[in-house]
């Protein structure tokens, strides 16, 4: 009976291991789920593609985007600004698809007082010492950008709890398959089905009408 798409925000430190979630989840069902690309004004890294992984815009751009209200939610995160475009997400969301939109927790509690059935997810390591030992690990950042990081981490820690569910990832199939599972029993709450609901509603009075044989 449920077969609206649902609109899910996956957050969690950098480094918890979020985005390789979501690029499982898609790559495992592809026919559920579609990942919202986000627009951003930091630099690609080495692999990213425009469109791919991020819109990568200047911030003379992005700023048009704010203007013009074409973003669902946007935020300055360690210097540059993300936002989600609407265009995407509301087309998928037709389409009967699950959109999972990767955001801090600025942008989701933005999205969550616009649409407030969206299933929130935070994502963390098992362990503070973890969490360092991935970032560090990356060799894609600076001291400087890993201590800002980790600051930042220490403030989400004090706002997660208005998240729905926590995610612990200390493996990644195991991850994978908790969220799905998560997001599947989510679909099936009353509150995402009370059109299917009224729809048997009114059947069934018809019936005991004797309108429909």
């Amino acid at each position: 009976m449920a077969d609206s798409g649902l609109l899910i925000v996956i957050s969690g430190f950098s480094g918890s291991g979020k985005g390789t979630i979501m690029k499982e989840l898609i790559r495992r069902y592809p026919e559920k789920y579609a990942l919202s690309i986000s627009a951003t004004t930091r630099q690609p890294r080495e692999g990213e593609q425009d469109g791919r992984e991020y819109f990568f815009k200047t911030k003379e751009e992005f700023l048009s985007m704010i203007e013009h209200n074409e973003l669902l939610e946007h935020a300055q995160y360690v210097g540059n600004y993300y936002g989600t475009p609407k265009a995407y997400v509301q087309q998928q969301l037709q389409a009967h698809k699950h959109v999972i939109l990767e955001i801090e927790i600025q942008g989701a509690l933005k999205i969550k007082e616009q649409f407030p059935q969206t299933l929130l997810l935070f994502v963390t390591p098992p362990s503070a010492e973890i969490l360092k030992e991935r970032l560090t690990g990356r060799g894609t950042e600076t001291e400087e950008v890993i201590h800002s990081r980790l600051s930042r981490a220490v403030e989400e820690a004090d706002g997660c709890e208005v998240y729905d569910y926590l995610v612990v990832n200390d493996e990644l199939d195991e991850a994978v398959e908790n969220v799905h599972e998560i997001i599947c029993s989510e679909q099936q709450r009353m509150r995402h089905n009370l059109d299917s609901i009224e729809t048997i509603k009114n059947d069934l009075k018809q019936f005991v009408k004797g309108d429909l044989s």
